[in-house]
C-alpha cells in the first residue's frame, strides 16, 4: 500500500464526473501492411513491473476512494457481450508494425474471430493500414488514442498522466462492453494496475494472477502465478488453483485438469507454513477442483499435472529458469553440431525430429498470459514479441471469450469461499 499512497493524487473534477476526453473516436478500418519484417525471440515478463502492480491492494486502501472517480468503471459492461477484441497497437518495443501484422494473421487464420478494434494514434496507423489492401474487411475498426505508455513508466503515475493512451483505452473498451477482451504487449505494471482499477477484481478475490502455458513431456501445463503476486497468502493460492483449473479446461481442452501445489517435497510435513496451509485448504475443496496434492520440481515437466500452482515469486523464477535452460541447450547443441561434418550430416538426417521439437517448444505459439481474476478479460504478451506471438495471444483471447471463463470461475470461487469459511467457523465453534 505504501507504493500506492506515494503515487496517488486526488483526481480532477472532470474525472470525478466520469467525463471522457473528446479526441478518441471510433473509425472504420482501412487495411494492414503485410510487408513488415519479423524479429527475434520473445523476451520475459518484466518482474519488477509485476511486483509493483501486485502491491496494489486496492480494496483495503483508503486511497482507493480518491482514485475511484478517475479509474473505476461506473457502468460495468458485460465482458463477453460481443466477442470483439481490443488490441493495443502501440505498447510493444517494435511499435505498431508487428501488431498490425499479427491482426492480419489473426483475421486470416481465425475464421471464428468476431472482430478486432485496433487502438493507437490515428495519424500513425493510417499509413500502415492503407498498404494492406484490407479496406473492405468488415471485422476491423480503429479507435484513436493519442498517447503511449512507455515501458519504463510507473504504473499508477502513467495512468493518471496518460488517460488517452492506447493501453488505457483498450481496457476501457472492455469496461464499457464494446469489446470482450483486451490484448497488449505494453508496460506490464500499467496493464495490471489499469485492469484492477478499471475492471475490478471478481467478488471474493484480493489479487489477480498471471497464467502461462509451458510445454512438458507430452503436452503443456498452466503455470499460475507467473509473477503478478509474489507475496501470495494461502487464500490467494486457493483462488489461483480455481482460476488455473478453468483456464486449463479451455486451452488444454481437459474437462478435469489435475492440479498440484509446488513445494520442496510431496510429504505433508515439508515446505513453508503458508504452503502447507494452502495444501490443507485445497484438500477441502475437492468437489470444485481436481487437486492431487503437493508436487516438487521433478514433477513439473513430467506430465504429472495440468496446473502448477505457486506464488508469483516462485512462478517467475521457474518460468525464467525454463526459458534460460531452453536457450542454453539450443546454443549448446548448435555449437556441438558445428564441430565436424559427421554431426552436421546427422542433423540433416534428423531434420523431421528437429522441426517437431521446434514446433512444440516454440515460445511464439505459447504467447499470451491472461490476467485472471478480473471482471473482464485482459491478456499480456511480451514487449518484444513478433507478429506470430501476438497472434497467439489474440487466439487465446478468442478462446477465453468463447468459453466464458470469468463467469464459471466466479461461481466456483464463491463456492470455495463458502466452504472454507464454513470450515473455519466450525473450527472456532468447536474450540
Amino acid at each position: 500500500e505504501i507504493w500506492l499512497l506515494l503515487n496517488a493524487n486526488i483526481p480532477s473534477k472532470e474525472a470525478e464526473n466520469g467525463a471522457a476526453p473528446t479526441n478518441s473516436k471510433l473509425h472504420s478500418f482501412r487495411g494492414i501492411p503485410l510487408t513488415a519484417p519479423v524479429f527475434g525471440p520473445t523476451g520475459s515478463i518484466p518482474q519488477m513491473a509485476c511486483i509493483e502492480a501486485a502491491r496494489l491492494s486496492i480494496w483495503k486502501s483508503d486511497q482507493f476512494q480518491h482514485l475511484s472517480g478517475l479509474f473505476v468503471a461506473k457502468n460495468m459492461g458485460n465482458g463477453n457481450a460481443n466477442g470483439i477484441i481490443a488490441v493495443d497497437a502501440m505498447g510493444g518495443d517494435m511499435g505498431p508494425v508487428e501488431v498490425v501484422r499479427a491482426v492480419a494473421l489473426a483475421l486470416k487464420q481465425l475464421p471464428g474471430l468476431e472482430g478486432i478494434t485496433l487502438i493507437g494514434p490515428e495519424e500513425e496507423l493510417n499509413p500502415l493500414l492503407r498498404d494492406a489492401g484490407l479496406s473492405n474487411e468488415p471485422r476491423l475498426q480503429i479507435f484513436n488514442a493519442s498517447e503511449v505508455i512507455g515501458m519504463d513508466e510507473k504504473p499508477v503515475q502513467s495512468l493518471k498522466q496518460k488517460r488517452d493512451s492506447s493501453l488505457v483505452r483498450a481496457i476501457e473498451l472492455v469496461k464499457d462492453g464494446k469489446c470482450s477482451a483486451a490484448v497488449s504487449c505494453g508496460n506490464t505494471g500499467s496493464l495490471m494496475a489499469c485492469g484492477i482499477l478499471k475492471l475490478r477484481l471478481m467478488p471474493g478475490l484480493e489479487r489477480p494472477a498471471l497464467a502461462i502455458l509451458v510445454p512438458n513431456k507430452d503436452n503443456h501445463f498452466v503455470l499460475i502465478d507467473a509473477g503478478a503476486n509474489p507475496g501470495a497468502k494461502p487464500e490467494h493460492l486457493v483462488h489461483n488453483a480455481i482460476l488455473g483449473s478453468h483456464y486449463a479446461r479451455i486451452v488444454l481442452e481437459n474437462p478435469r485438469p489435475r492440479i498440484g501445489l509446488l513445494s520442496i517435497g510431496t510429504e505433508e510435513t515439508k515446505g513453508l507454513d503458508h504452503t502447507l496451509d494452502t495444501h490443507q485448504r485445497l484438500k477441502k475443496i475437492g468437489s470444485i477442483i481436481n487437486y492431487i496434492g503437493l508436487i516438487e520440481g521433478f514433477d513439473v515437466f513430467n506430465n504429472q499435472v495440468e496446473v502448477v500452482v505457486c506464488d508469483g515469486h516462485v512462478g517467475n523464477i521457474l518460468l525464467k529458469s525454463w526459458e534460460g535452460l531452453v536457450d542454453m541447450l539450443k546454443n549448446f547443441i548448435q555449437d556441438e553440431i558445428k564441430k565436424n561434418l559427421i554431426r552436421r550430416t546427422g542433423v540433416f538426417l534428423s531434420k523431421g525430429v528437429i522441426k517437431s521439437l521446434q514446433r512444440k517448444y516454440n515460445p511464439d505459439l505459447l504467447a499470451g498470459a491472461p490476467l485472471l481474476g478480473l471482471q473482464g478479460n485482459v491478456l499480456k504478451t511480451h514487449g518484444s514479441c513478433n507478429c506470430q506471438a501476438f497472434m497467439s495471444a489474440i487466439r487465446i483471447a478468442n478462446e477465453i471469450i468463447a468459453h466464458d471463463l470469468n463467469e464459471h470461475a466466479r461461481a466456483d470461487i464463491e463456492k470455495a469461499n463458502q466452504i472454507l469459511q464454513s470450515e473455519e467457523a466450525n473450527t472456532v465453534y468447536s474450540v
